[in-house]
């Protein structure tokens, strides 16, 4: 499996596979990851408001505005873990929040028996939009920096799509970690960070190739 990147200014970018012993139904969170789902939780990485900026800024260099309820998703973490409402969904999702939450950077999951090959990640063009929820609610991807599989734009920094999200039987996701260029060295510490989580649950994870697109 690889991911073609379009050109796209500031973007640093980590992906991985990861295959699950035993759907994600069957596949108990380590209480060491859930305990994370915590702002004070003791972790190797620390937000900071270097790293959120930067991620805005990364996100405006196609046109979209990284405000309001269209703010990365990382921030939508940080709200909800200050509100009490960051709690355990399942062990691919679980790990995901984790590290995104302390580490200040968007990530995706996207669950490989709902997505299909070729990947690529490139800005979504006008009129590009998607479900992210069971409630049917879209988000516009103009301009917004995407995920897209053969199918069409699957997950983004912001809100990933219903289409694509994990489930009870996933077995096998695909994580992409969004960074700015600036902020690589805390990119490599998120991704070594995440796959040792998802090791704990008994999973294994290979590294995507990332390759220049069209």
């Amino acid at each position: 499996m690889h991911i073609a990147v379009s050109d796209y200014p500031g973007l640093a970018v980590a992906a991985f596979r990861t295959s699950f012993p035993a759907p994600l139904a069957e596949t108990e969170t380590p209480e060491a990851v859930t305990d994370l789902l915590s702002l004070g939780a003791d972790a190797p990485l620390a937000r900071d408001e270097d790293v959120r900026m930067a991620v805005r800024d990364l996100l405006r260099a196609r046109g979209y505005k990284p405000t309001g309820r269209g703010k990365p998703a990382s921030e939508y973490l940080v709200k909800a873990a200050e509100g009490g409402f960051l709690g355990p969904i399942n062990a691919a999702v679980d790990a995901c929040n984790a590290v995104s939450l302390h580490s200040g950077l968007p990530i995706s999951v996207v669950s490989l028996d709902r997505a299909a090959a070729p990947f690529r990640i490139a800005s979504g063009e006008p009129g590009d939009a998607y479900v992210f929820n069971a409630s049917g609610h879209e988000i516009k991807l103009d301009g917004l920096l995407c995920l897209f599989d053969a199918s069409g734009p699957c997950a983004n920094p912001v809100r990933d799509s219903q289409r694509t999200k994990t489930h009870d039987a996933t077995r096998e996701t695909l994580s992409i970690l969004w960074a700015p260029e600036a902020h690589t060295e805390q990119l490599n510490e998120a991704t070594a960070w995440y796959r040792s989580l998802l090791g704990a649950s008994g999973a294994q994870t290979e590294v995507v190739g990332i390759t220049a697109g069209a």
